[in-house]
C-alpha cells in the first residue's frame, strides 16, 4: 500500500507538525489521534492493516494527523485560557494546511473525519464548526465534552470548541444544513467510559433534528484499540 510520510512548520502552530498518508486515492479522510497521541498510532494499533485493502484498491486515502494535546487542553503547567486558545490554533492548522494539503494531494473538495477517544472529541469538534468542508463523522468510543479541563474557566474559544454546548444553540440555516447531510456515527460500547457523552450527543443531534447513527456495541464492549479495530472494519472496510 502507499505510504507517505509529510512533515512541515506549521505557521498557526509556530512548530514542526508531522502527519501519515494512507492510499494512491479515493475518498479522502483525516484520522485525528487520541489523548495526546500521535499521527503513527492508527497504524501502530493494527487500524490501517484492519482495512489494508481499502487503500490498495484506491477506494480510500487517509491523513493520519497529529496532536498538540499536551500543549492545549491537557498542558496544566498553563491557564485553561491559554489551552484553549492553543487548540484553536491546532483548528486553524488543520483548517488552512492540512486540508488544503488534502485537497492538492487527492483533489476532493470535502473529507470524512474520524478518531477514536479524544479523537472522537477532534472530529466531532472539527466536523460541526466546519460542515460544509466534511462529508462525514466517524467517532469511535468518543469524548466531547472539554470542561473538564477549564477549571472552571469559560470564554468563547471554550464554547465554540466544545459541542455540546455550541451545537444547541446552533441555528443559521446554512450550518445546520451541512450538518444534516453529513453521514454521522457515534459509535461506543456498553461499558464504554464515554458511553454517557455519547447518549448526550445523540439527543442533542435529535433534538437539532440531524440524521446521525449512535451505535452501542453489545458483548461487553469497552474503550479499546480492539475495539476500535473492529468498528473501523465495519465503518469503512
Amino acid at each position: 500500500m502507499h505510504r507517505q510520510y509529510k512533515k512541515w512548520h506549521s505557521p498557526a502552530l509556530g512548530r514542526d507538525m508531522e502527519l501519515l498518508v494512507f492510499g494512491h486515492g479515493g475518498a479522502p479522510m483525516i484520522v485525528f489521534p487520541s489523548s495526546m497521541g500521535r499521527f503513527y498510532d492508527y497504524e501502530d494499533r493494527g487500524l490501517v492493516a484492519a482495512i489494508g485493502h481499502k487503500y490498495e484498491s484506491g477506494e480510500l486515502q487517509t491523513f493520519c494527523v497529529d496532536s498538540v494535546d499536551s500543549e492545549s487542553w491537557y498542558n496544566k503547567a498553563v491557564h485553561p485560557k491559554d489551552r484553549a486558545l492553543r487548540h484553536a490554533l491546532y483548528d486553524a492548522y488543520i483548517l488552512n494546511e492540512v486540508l488544503p494539503f488534502i485537497q492538492k494531494t487527492n483533489g476532493a473538495p470535502r473529507v470524512t473525519v474520524s478518531g477514536c477517544s479524544f479523537g472522537g472529541y477532534h472530529s466531532a469538534n472539527f466536523a460541526f464548526r466546519h460542515p460544509e468542508l466534511c462529508d462525514g463523522l466517524v467517532s469511535l468510543g468518543g469524548a466531547f465534552d472539554i470542561h473538564q479541563f477549564l477549571n472552571g474557566y469559560y470564554d468563547d474559544n471554550c464554547y465554540f470548541h466544545c459541542p455540546p454546548d455550541f451545537l444547541p444553540g446552533l441555528s443559521d440555516a446554512g450550518t445546520l444544513r451541512a450538518i444534516r447531510r453529513m453521514r454521522i456515527v457515534l459509535a461506543t460500547g456498553e461499558t464504554d467510559i464515554c458511553l454517557a457523552e455519547n447518549h448526550r450527543l445523540s439527543h442533542i443531534l435529535n433534538e437539532k433534528q440531524i440524521p446521525h447513527f449512535l451505535d452501542v456495541w453489545g458483548e461487553g464492549t469497552g474503550h479499546d484499540w480492539h475495539w476500535w479495530e473492529r468498528m473501523t472494519v465495519k465503518f469503512f472496510g
